[in-house]
C-alpha cells in the first residue's frame, strides 16, 4: 500500500469513527450489539440472526475476518455490507476501533459463527485481531459473549477450548435448530437457531415460536 492509499484509508477509518460516535449518542439507551464473524461454516446462521434483529431497537456494529470475507462470498455470495442490520463495519486488524475498549458501552457480543481457531484464542486469552480483542473486553466486563462454534467432529482440544471459555464466562452455543418446530427449510431451521441466539442476549423476536406440548402433532 502506498503512503496516499494508507493515508486515506486512515481518513476512511476515522470518518467512520466519527459516525459511530454520533449514533451511540443519537441512541442513547438503545442496546448495543456487537456481531464477529469468522471462517467457520454457517452464514446462513448469520444471515438469518441479522435479519430477526434488523427492525429491533438496537445499534448494531460488526467485524468480519479474512477468512470470514472469504466463507460469507462463498456460501453466499455476499460482503459483509450487503448483509442486514449492521450500520458500522470495523476493520478487524484495527486495534483503536470503539469496541476494543470496555467503556464504549456494548452490551453483548456474537461471534457468529465460531471458528475453532477464534475459539482456541479467546479460550487463551489471546488478542491477535479486533474480533480476539472485543471477545476478551466482554469476558473482563462481565458482559453476554456468545460463541457459536461450528465444527464437527470435535476432538479433546475443541472440548478443551469450548469449556476453558464457558468457565472466562463465555455462552457455548453450537448452531442446533429446533427440529421439534417442524421447520420446512433450511432457512426456517436457521431462523429457530435465531431465536435462540436472541434469548441468550435478552432480546425477543417478534413471531418468535416456542415449544407447546399442546401444540405437538406427536
Amino acid at each position: 500500500m502506498s503512503r496516499n492509499e494508507h493515508l486515506v484509508s486512515c481518513e476512511e477509518e476515522v470518518e467512520s469513527r466519527k459516525g459511530v460516535g454520533r449514533e451511540m449518542v443519537n441512541r442513547k439507551g438503545s442496546k448495543k450489539i456487537l456481531v464477529a464473524v469468522t471462517g467457520a461454516s454457517g452464514m446462513l446462521y448469520l444471515q438469518s440472526f441479522l435479519r430477526a434483529i434488523q427492525d429491533l431497537d438496537l445499534v448494531v456494529h460488526g467485524i468480519c475476518s479474512e477468512a470470514g470475507h472469504k466463507v460469507l462470498g462463498l456460501e453466499k455470495g455476499l460482503i459483509p455490507q450487503e448483509l442486514p442490520a449492521v450500520t458500522t463495519w470495523f476493520n478487524c486488524r484495527d486495534f483503536a476501533a470503539p469496541p476494543a475498549s470496555g467503556s464504549s458501552g456494548y452490551d453483548a457480543m456474537l461471534v457468529l459463527p465460531c471458528s475453532m481457531g477464534t475459539l482456541a484464542a479467546i479460550a487463551a486469552g489471546i488478542s491477535a485481531n479486533l474480533i480476539q480483542r472485543c471477545a476478551d473486553v466482554m469476558l473482563k466486563e462481565r458482559k453476554d459473549l456468545v460463541l457459536v462454534v461450528r465444527e464437527t467432529p470435535l476432538n479433546r482440544t475443541h472440548l478443551k477450548n469450548m469449556l476453558a471459555a464457558h468457565d472466562a464466562g463465555a455462552i457455548i452455543c453450537p448452531p442446533m435448530p429446533g427440529y421439534y418446530l417442524q421447520p420446512a427449510s433450511l432457512e426456517e431451521a436457521a431462523d429457530t437457531f435465531s431465536w435462540r441466539l436472541a434469548d441468550q442476549i435478552g432480546l425477543d423476536i417478534p413471531g418468535r415460536r416456542r415449544w407447546d406440548a399442546g401444540e405437538s402433532k406427536c
